[in-house]
């Protein structure tokens, strides 16, 4: 049996060379599909022992109208106000649920795209606190071309960028790469914790950082709750960490990483790395996937990332990809997970996966739109 590293090289040159472009690294791919090779099953359960986060991990924002509010909204403003702030966008998806178009593309209200409130909402902060904050979006093979076209004049250097996630090659159940009818390798992106390493590759981090940029925040592009917010800001710079993680109630169904703490120590753990010892639904709060960043740890951050082994299908046919996640950061850097709300012109949490949810969405991000001066 040939190893998947001479696999690998058999591939054609043209895609092996695409491959190359997007960050593709054959070496972690063979590390990482050795125990399908050797008939191991996959594990992605964590290890070791979790309980529920203490009073202490989940925090609320001061009241309106406190003296505490007013001196965490004062930090936020001077820090737009000095360009310290960017605001990353993850922009990678197809929307597969509404038809296969590019999500950042899709109209969030009517003759309004997710792209196109995104950047209204940075032109806003620049026409209130007098300076742009940087706007990143991180994108995949299957959506970059169509947003840099979607920007056109509009992308300027580093304040209005985009930069590409990695990709990677699907395989066989036994550790193989998988070829689809026509005999062509399957590619996929490994998952938004692609995005540290990939902000470093595009270099807007590192220059950002050098000229004095202090924090990032990240969402995804169709979370219009997700916004720049000076209270939420100085939140974050008040408590002195690394990271801060929005969370919201949860409701239902809803299924996200949830904070807890593993041997005692505060963690964002997707449900599916959670054992049957403990019970999910013990945590009534989850992370948004909204995350504040100081600039300078993401980009220091030299961490061994979890790889998650994850079972799809192709043609009806079952492969292996291996993906990881940014909330893996809070396993290495401190964090603080602030409660908000997910209802009203205050909402952290407006997400849209299809059609319907976007028809039941659109007041909702009107009155966010309206409430931020975006319309």
């Amino acid at each position: 049996m040939t190893t998947l590293e001479e696999q690998l090289a058999a591939l054609p040159a043209e895609f092996r060379s695409t491959l190359a472009t997007y960050g593709f690294d054959a070496n972690r791919l063979s590390r990482l599909a050795e125990p399908l090779r050797q008939g191991v099953t996959a594990d992605n359960l964590v290890k070791g022992v979790i309980t529920p986060p203490t009073a202490a991990d989940v925090l609320q924002l001061p009241a309106a109208g406190t003296a505490e509010h007013a001196r965490l909204t004062a930090l936020g403003k001077q820090a737009l106000e000095r360009g310290e702030y960017a605001l990353v966008v993850l922009a990678g998806g197809m929307a597969t649920r509404m038809g296969g178009v590019v999500k950042a593309l899709v109209d969030a209200l009517p003759g309004k795209s997710f792209l196109d409130l995104r950047l209204r909402e940075v032109a806003v902060i620049r026409e209130r606190y007098g300076a742009l904050p940087p706007l990143w979006l991180m994108t995949s093979q299957s959506t970059d071309e169509k947003i840099k076209a979607a920007l056109a004049a509009r992308r300027s250097g580093d304040d209005v960028a985009t930069f590409v996630q990695e990709l990677s090659v699907r395989l066989t159940p036994e550790g193989n790469v998988f070829l689809d009818g026509e005999g062509r390798p399957s590619e996929h992106a490994p998952g938004h914790g692609d995005l540290p390493d990939a902000l470093k590759r595009s270099g807007l981090l590192e220059r950002f950082v050098e000229r004095g940029g202090k924090t990032l925040m990240m969402t995804n592009i169709d979370n219009m709750g997700g916004t720049l917010d000076p209270l939420i800001l100085g939140f974050h710079l008040a408590h002195g960490l690394p990271v801060t993680s929005e969370v919201v109630d949860k409701l239902g169904s809803d299924r996200g990483g949830i904070p807890v703490r593993v041997n005692d120590k505060p963690v964002v753990l997707e449900e599916f790395r959670i054992p049957p010892s403990f019970d999910p639904a013990s945590v009534r709060v989850f992370n948004t996937n909204v995350f504040h960043f100081d600039a300078k740890a993401l980009l220091e951050l030299d961490m061994p990332w979890t790889f998650f082994t994850v079972t799809k299908k192709v043609e009806g046919k079952t492969v292996i990809q291996f993906e990881r996640l940014v909330n893996e950061v809070c396993s290495v850097l401190p964090t603080k997970y602030l409660h908000l709300p997910r209802v009203g012109e205050r909402s952290r949490f407006l997400p849209v996966k299809d059609n319907d949810e976007l028809a039941l969405r659109v007041p909702e991000i009107e009155l966010i739109a309206k409430a931020n001066g975006w319309l």
